[in-house]
């Protein structure tokens, strides 16, 4: 089953589509194909029949697609030919105006990305994720114990954002009671701005990432003035490499910390449970045998693919595949659809929580911008799965999911579950 298409005539008519579309006329970067989950048969023609495409005129301009699992591998390891730099346009496919470009170590090339990335690593070494660990499991018991019984609620918003913004705030040491601003950050430095968007315009958008900007210059000079401690803000205050960051930089890497903190983990979260409620024989399969959950949370976060895609910028003219990529040219990653290649994953659509080896996916990325969280998202995955388990016979999902308009950003906005009484 591909995403939540119940109806196969609905999936034929889509297959339809694609297959008769012409490829110079493929826009996959279209967010609306994201917002209505209508992407997959796109990338799997891609994939088959022309796997490294140029798309000449999109919402985001011209840009060349690359959607086999092995291809992506290789576009992500060439840091000689292909160029995270935010000064090119960084890592999205979506350019930002040259003004207001920041700076963070996911959108660096070596050699100052390592040191950067460096000074945040220990917050996730396995010491001090085992010291984490028994916080996650608090707070997440402490969720679950309060959800409502008998009655519809949204598990994005009551569980996978409450979960996932205080595990930020414990990161950060961020004020407690202001947490959900962490949230609103987020969820702004992704956005699409017009009038369905959470903000209006561009100036809205950035007016909201100067405060969020001032909000943290006040706890970084508290941090500086203080002796260092193990919040990621005191590592960055204290580290040799970022303590005299500008201000560009800073809120760069803030916001790259709070996006990879919050949207990642958060829509995973949600996108397990309906996972498994639209396979129920893997719901049974886990609840009689939670020792699955190893094996779960590789197999859920391929799934999911939390980010879709990533973007690089060609350096220089490469002939790649028999295509020319011109020197300045946009060459965007998809993670989702390397995540269902054929060639590589067994039955990639299928939803297999004992896969053989569910580590085979690309959503962490690969090589050096390898997210540097991703043990902590597989630990918060585990903990509230298996809380769950002890608790919950079921939990059923009533309604279709709303999704985010993005292409980046591979996310639900609202779940509808219940939970019997």
């Amino acid at each position: 089953m591909h995403g939540t298409i119940e109806s196969a005539a609905k999936l034929d008519e889509l297959r339809a589509r694609a297959s008769s579309l012409p490829l110079e006329q493929f826009d996959p970067g279209d967010p609306e194909l994201f917002r209505t989950d209508t992407f997959w048969p796109y990338f799997d023609r891609l994939r088959r029949d022309d796997p490294v495409h140029y798309c000449k005129d999109s919402m985001f301009g011209p840009y060349w697609s690359v959607t086999r699992y092995n291809d992506i591998m290789e576009i992500e390891t060439n840091h000689s030919v292909f160029s995270s730099a935010s000064s090119l346009g960084g890592i999205t496919i979506r350019d930002i105006d040259p003004d207001l470009r920041r700076e963070s170590f996911i959108s660096m090339d070596p050699p100052r990305h390592a040191a950067q990335r460096k000074t945040v690593a220990p917050m996730f070494t396995p010491t001090h994720l085992d010291n984490l660990a028994v916080n996650i499991r608090k707070r997440s018991a402490e969720c679950l114990d309060h959800l409502p019984r008998g009655e519809v609620f949204d598990w994005v918003d009551q569980v996978s954002i409450e979960l996932t913004t205080q595990m930020l705030a414990v990161l950060f040491d961020f004020p407690w009671e202001d947490r959900r601003k962490l949230t609103r950050w987020s969820d702004i430095a992704t956005t699409l701005p017009g009038p369905d968007g959470l903000v209006a315009t561009e100036d809205e958008r950035q007016a909201e990432l100067a405060e969020c900007a001032q909000y943290f210059s006040r706890l970084w000079k508290e941090r500086i003035a203080q002796p260092p401690k193990s919040d990621l803000l005191s590592m960055m205050a204290h580290g040799a490499a970022t303590r005299d960051m500008d201000a560009k930089n800073f809120l760069g890497n803030l916001v790259l910390l709070i996006v990879g903190g919050n949207d990642t983990t958060r829509n995973t979260m949600s996108g397990s449970l309906l996972a498994l409620s639209q396979h129920p024989d893997q719901y049974r399969k886990l609840r009689e045998n939670p020792d699955l959950l190893d094996s779960f949370v590789p197999e859920v976060i391929r799934w999911q693919t939390p980010l879709a895609h990533m973007r690089r910028t060609a350096l220089s003219d490469f002939e790649f595949r028999g295509k020319q990529i011109k020197k300045g040219d946009k060459v965007v990653m998809w993670y989702v659809s390397g995540n269902r290649d054929e060639e590589v994953i067994e039955k990639p659509y299928d939803f297999i929580i004992d896969r053989v080896r569910p580590r085979t996916h690309l959503s962490f990325g690969f090589g050096i911008h390898r997210c540097v969280g991703l043990r902590l998202a597989e630990l918060q995955l585990k903990i509230i799965w298996e809380e769950i388990l002890k608790r919950f016979d079921h939990i059923d999902v009533v309604g279709e999911p709303k999704r985010v308009y993005s292409s980046f950003v591979k996310g639900l906005e609202t779940l509808p579950v219940k939970i019997a009484a």
